[in-house]
């Protein structure tokens, strides 16, 4: 995208399927504007990986996603070595009689370098976009190796001395928040909350991705959504999970939840995730949540 405004922004991620408030809008354009990591935060299940798929679309790039998880190392995200070609070149270069510091500086090269997310993220000819998601499931050692990164856009191998990127990616973190992150990598980012969207966005955002669901009931549903969120959960259902369940209402021929209260009781499966939450939204409970979806 040659020309970025915020206004674009909007429409764009709207084209993508993504439906942004003006704040989201806003951080995506300071994020273009100047060049930094955008770290997103809120409750699983609101957006912030979409978020990042969306921008890659907006911006017609390569998404190059990093999934975090406790026991997350450097060479994981970075890069390794190709030991199975190593240990041939240096059967082949010792038969040949070749002394051992040639074959070392031959075995780290190039040549045997695999790339991993980070690595690659740095070294596209066109910038992709580098999501690394949900930063706080990592280590903390792990989050202060990407400071480097984060800062300066580069990252440095032992072997290989200092690399740094050929374009400057654009980078979102998510974190769900199960633990603090630093304050290191925070000053390295501009930040922003996603929030669950309110009852209009979701039902634009049903429109968005499911085109062929009615207006009236994707209003419904959203409702009905909104309803269950303030019901006392263990998993509160995000976004996906509502889009799950509109099709599934879609494809049940349902046009009015209040006229179907006993299938939207039993396709509730698409949004309640745990055996708790499914024994609290008995019956009764869903017949008068659906007295607020009118």
């Amino acid at each position: 995208m040659r020309e970025v405004t915020r206004e674009h922004i909007t429409e764009r991620l709207a084209a993508a399927g993504y439906i942004a408030g003006s704040d989201l809008a806003m951080a995506v354009w300071l994020m273009e504007y100047l060049k930094r990591p955008l770290l997103l935060e809120g409750e699983a299940g609101v957006g912030k990986t979409e978020a990042a798929k969306a921008l890659a679309w907006v911006h017609e790039a390569e998404l190059i996603r990093l999934q975090c998880y406790e026991g997350l190392d450097a060479n994981a995200a970075l890069y390794e070595w190709n030991y199975q070609r190593q240990l041939l070149a240096i059967k082949t270069r010792e038969n040949a009689g070749e002394i051992a510091d040639a074959i070392e500086e031959h075995i780290f090269s190039e040549r045997y370098l695999l790339e991993r997310p980070l690595l690659a993220a740095i070294r596209r000819s066109s910038p992709p976009v580098l999501l690394i998601d949900e930063v706080d499931r990592a280590d903390e050692e792990f989050e202060a190796f990407l400071l480097e990164l984060l800062s300066d856009f580069q990252v440095t191998i032992p072997e290989l001395g200092t690399i740094k990127a050929t374009t400057v990616p654009r980078v979102v973190l998510t974190s769900n928040g199960t633990r603090e992150l630093s304050d290191a990598l925070r000053r390295r980012c501009l930040y922003h909350y996603i929030e669950f969207p309110d009852v209009e966005q979701e039902a634009k955002i049903i429109g968005a991705r499911l085109p062929h669901v009615d207006r009236a009931l994707a209003q419904q549903i959203a409702r009905m959504v909104a309803a269950i969120r303030k019901e006392d959960l263990r998993k509160v259902p995000g976004v996906a999970e509502t889009l799950d369940w509109a099709a599934t209402l879609a494809g049940l021929q349902v046009a009015d939840l209040q006229k179907a209260p006993e299938t939207v009781h039993e396709t509730l499966m698409c949004l309640l995730k745990t055996h708790e939450d499914r024994s609290r939204v008995t019956r009764e409970v869903t017949e008068r949540l659906l007295g607020k979806v009118a």
